[in-house]
């Protein structure tokens, strides 16, 4: 009988950041395809569009319009999940219904004023202002003691639910610590209280010296295609400098983090020469809920795009009811997405 080979033969992973499984199966990327084929997005857009809700200067609700803004801009969403004002209570029968209210903050980051322009398009100034404005927001929005946890994110693209092209993220920010949040949490809290560091500064160290799933690495940054990853080219973005807090990132670090995620979004699009679909989100220690010191900065990117621009991974039947399961190999995707070019395949028409 052959001996375990862990690229060729089915196995599960552990998911150090949530102490969860993934099943991977190796052999099954060569079998036939039959599933489901999506239609390819239009990427031609034009530079402002009257009728978007998020370009310069055009109305949004009722009476609300945008100012003629140049640089990031940030607004209350107009349909937010929310509230800030929602009244407080519960809901309990008998141990068994139980409910909670929930109250917070939903706002909107428009990246720049170019309705065509996504994240790998801009400048790398220009993705550090967004930082900077994701900084100024975190600071403001905490100053709010019963916000508990601030999540920035973005959506791109309509496979992931996009609601408006016009690139963008959101900033989530509510009285209480979310799911996965509360995985991660308790996670990196075990590890640091036993080893007296952070897992993720652990963690990247086993994968600076192995390489197999590095894909971008700069002075103050790494992205890694996680030993654990559930989509097929999903990354993490790890700062190298334990940091809790976005906030805490300097000047230099916070201009790699704007060159690191230039580079994975454009190696993205590159993939399939697209403008490449997925969900993204920082995840940083909660706010107002004291020292947190466990906690290491990091952004996840959730891609959904499988064997083409056409062909997407659903997370149905055995993800839904067991456990998340993919095919290709992390070390492969990473291998992938390493080779791809870091220049924008748009420069090169």
């Amino acid at each position: 009988m052959d001996s375990f080979n862990i690229s060729e033969h089915t196995h599960t992973r552990k998911n150090l950041l949530t102490g969860e499984w993934i099943l991977v199966s190796p052999h099954r990327t060569k079998r036939p395809w039959q599933g489901k084929v999506e239609d390819l997005q239009q990427n031609i857009r034009p530079e402002y569009d009257e009728f978007c809700y998020l370009c310069p200067g055009n109305k949004r609700v009722g009476d609300l319009t945008n100012p003629n803004y140049h640089d990031p801009f940030t607004f209350v969403n107009d349909f937010a999940s929310l509230i800030k004002d929602a009244p407080e209570g519960n809901v309990n029968v008998d141990d068994m219904l139980i409910a909670e209210s929930s109250s917070g903050i939903c706002k909107v980051v428009v990246f720049s004023p170019n309705h065509k322009l996504t994240l790998p398009e801009l400048k790398v100034f220009e993705i550090e202002k967004i930082i900077e404005l994701w900084s100024e927001e975190i600071i403001n929005i905490s100053k709010d003691k019963t916000i508990k946890y601030i999540q920035i994110f973005e959506n791109k693209g309509e496979i992931m639910g996009c609601s408006n092209p016009h690139p963008h993220g959101q900033i989530w920010a509510q009285n209480s610590i979310p799911l996965e949040v509360a995985k991660e949490s308790k996670q990196q809290k075990l590890y640091y209280e036993k080893h007296g560091e952070s897992l993720l500064s652990a963690y990247l160290n086993v994968e600076l010296k192995q390489k197999d799933r590095v894909v971008y690495e700069n002075n103050s940054f790494v992205v890694i295609v996680p030993f654990w990853a559930i989509w097929p080219y999903e990354t993490i973005l790890i700062s190298k400098r334990h940091v809790t807090n976005l906030v805490e990132f300097n000047t230099s670090e916070r201009r790699d983090l704007a060159i690191a995620i230039k580079e994975i979004t454009t190696r993205y699009d590159n993939l399939f020469q697209i403008s490449f679909p997925y969900s993204s989100g920082i995840h940083q220690a909660p706010v107002n809920e004291g020292n947190c010191a466990e906690w290491h900065w990091h952004m996840h990117f959730y891609p959904p795009l499988l064997r083409s621009a056409t062909v997407k991974k659903f997370m149905v039947g055995y993800e839904l009811l067991a456990n998340p399961q993919r095919d290709i190999t992390p070390e492969m995707a990473a291998e992938t997405l390493k080779k791809l070019s870091s220049i924008h395949y748009k420069e090169h028409v």
